[in-house]
């Protein structure tokens, strides 16, 4: 069973306007200004004086591997 090819040039022909959609350039431009503004200000990110969090986790990892 052999396959179809397509042989020739695949270049467009002239007239064709190929165009992105809109939402194309807004869906990056966004992601880009969110992040931007996440980094430059962290807002209540500040680090809370309540438990160890990950440091008590990775203690009691080390308590179970002891036994």
């Amino acid at each position: 069973m052999t396959a179809l090819t397509r042989t020739g040039d695949r270049t467009t022909p002239a007239g064709v306007d190929t165009r992105l959609p809109w939402w194309a350039l807004a869906l990056p431009v966004a992601a880009f200004t969110v992040l931007l503004l996440l980094v430059t200000e962290p807002g209540e990110a500040a680090a809370t004086g309540g438990g160890g969090g990950v440091g008590d986790l990775v203690q009691r990892i080390g308590q179970t591997l002891a036994l």
